[in-house]
């Protein structure tokens, strides 16, 4: 089965803010935020918006197949956000993958289930549940104790949020690169910068991070062997030698 992992980024809807709240169409986006902000940290103590209010403006993915590797992003400005969501879906038609994840159960495919909705995007075989393929009644993208995607964070964690752990810090003590010069806080300032760019490349690297997680997990659980895995390394490693962008410079340096 191939293998999908991915990562998204979001920054808040403004334009859905100016409908639900009636916010005059003077206002600029900053100031739209900051209202979506202010009300967040007035009802909960913090400014992470709800999930329907997160505009998705990139999702970043790494596809592991009998053909090879490939890392891609579906962002913006090439693509409006119906349509990356669209096409990560329509990936999951083509491909049938496990997707792969972290917290990817508690914030990017919630996240693209609601934007999709807004969106009118279609998804039949990621919502699949059996009716129409058997094999999807026992494991299908859905059920969080399934495997068709599988939120690494999550069943780390063995499904208790007090254990979850960061990508970044377990990466860097499995001696990946981690995060490299941007971490979620920075997305929305940078996006308001038109660094759409350097938003993608921060998604990318989470992306592969989290597919080099995924390898250290199938060795742990006996699927990979050390060889294997220490192949498939060497295989992500000469893939990016090949691609000269300098994030993935930048990851090489990092991974020693």
């Amino acid at each position: 089965m191939p293998v999908l992992a991915f990562d998204i980024e979001t920054v808040p809807d403004v334009a859905g803010a100016r409908a639900l709240y009636g916010l005059e169409a003077s206002l600029a986006d900053e100031e739209v935020a900051e209202f979506l902000f202010q009300r967040r940290r007035a009802s909960s103590g913090n400014d992470f918006l709800p999930l329907h209010l997160q505009r998705v403006v990139v999702i970043s993915c790494v596809l592991r197949e009998d053909r090879g590797l490939r890392i891609w992003s579906l962002a913006e400005p090439e693509s409006g956000e119906g349509e990356i969501i669209q096409r990560f879906f329509d990936g999951v038609e083509k491909y049938t993958p496990q997707l792969v994840s972290w917290n990817g159960g508690g914030f990017d495919l919630p996240v693209l289930h609601y934007r999709g909705l807004v969106h009118g995007v279609r998804a039949p075989r990621y919502w699949e549940l059996g009716d129409e393929d058997r094999e999807f009644r026992f494991n299908n993208y859905i059920n969080r104790y399934h495997t068709r995607h599988l939120d690494l964070m999550d069943l780390l964690a063995l499904y208790q949020p007090r254990a979850n752990a960061p990508l970044d810090e377990l990466a860097k003590l499995m001696r990946l690169p981690g995060k490299l010069g941007m971490d979620g806080s920075a997305v929305w300032p940078a996006y308001r910068r038109g660094e759409i760019g350097a938003i993608r490349d921060y998604c990318e690297t989470d992306a592969l991070n989290t597919y080099l997680v995924y390898l250290r997990f199938q060795l742990m659980r006996g699927i990979a062997s050390p060889a294997a895995t220490e192949a498939e390394f060497a295989a992500v490693r000469s893939h990016l030698s090949a691609i000269d962008r300098p994030h993935w410079r930048e990851f090489l340096a990092a991974w020693g």
